[in-house]
């Protein structure tokens, strides 16, 4: 869990639009949406560089102290980043206002743990396919992301969300039997055993007694 307190500075904005948006983002800005318990939305705009600093120290999972004209005016949690196709910056955010022990869904990272068996011993290669679950909690304790351990994992064996571990209080929303991880056979240890598989099946293959030879 984060321990480091994070915080962000936000200003009303009061002109709406791509034309609007588009000239925020020019002057260093991202737009963005305060919303939740009831409130109305507010249309916000915040630094650029500020977001970024507040999502590389934990902001993407923890409660944010959101700052208007200097004063606290929320806690939130970062719910979505818009980002541009191109250049990967985030073009808008949204913010849900939430209180410090509410308890609320949230998509948290998915970190793996150990060095799988069919890897290590094997050759194999690992495959993650899912890289966040949704968990339900108390904002004030959402870790920065969860862990799964795969060391018992051998090749064409997997490991399924039911696997994660959760901290205490919290509920596992995504499906208990999603397949998170896998360890399969490399190419290379595939295509051997494919052609030593079709090399039994030839050597296999009976012989018709009596049957009339091809002309």
């Amino acid at each position: 869990m984060a321990t480091k307190e994070l915080s962000l500075s936000i200003e009303r904005r009061d002109h709406t639009g791509t034309s609007a948006a588009r000239a925020l983002r020019k002057s260093g800005k991202v737009p963005g949406v305060l919303y939740g318990h009831g409130d109305a939305p507010m249309h916000i705009a915040v630094d650029a560089r500020a977001l970024d600093e507040l999502l590389h120290h934990g902001g993407r999972t923890g409660v944010v102290t959101l700052k208007l004209d200097g004063k606290k005016a929320d806690t939130a949690l970062v719910r979505d980043l818009e980002r541009d196709p191109l250049s990967h910056a985030i073009a808008h955010v949204d913010l849900q206002r939430v209180t410090a022990h509410e308890a609320v869904h949230a998509r948290l990272p998915v970190h793996t743990t150990g060095v799988a068996r069919g890897v290590k011993e094997f050759g194999g290669v690992m495959d993650v396919l899912v890289h966040e679950v949704e968990v339900s909690g108390p904002v004030d304790q959402l870790p920065e992301h969860l862990e799964i351990n795969v060391s018992d994992l051998g090749i064409h064996q997997h490991a399924i969300a039911s696997d994660i571990a959760l901290p205490k209080g919290f509920k596992l929303l995504t499906a208990p039997d999603t397949i998170v991880v896998t360890v399969e056979a490399s190419k290379t240890a595939q295509h051997l055993e494919e052609a030593a598989s079709g090399a039994t099946i030839e050597q296999g293959t009976p012989e018709v007694i009596g049957a009339k030879p091809e002309a």
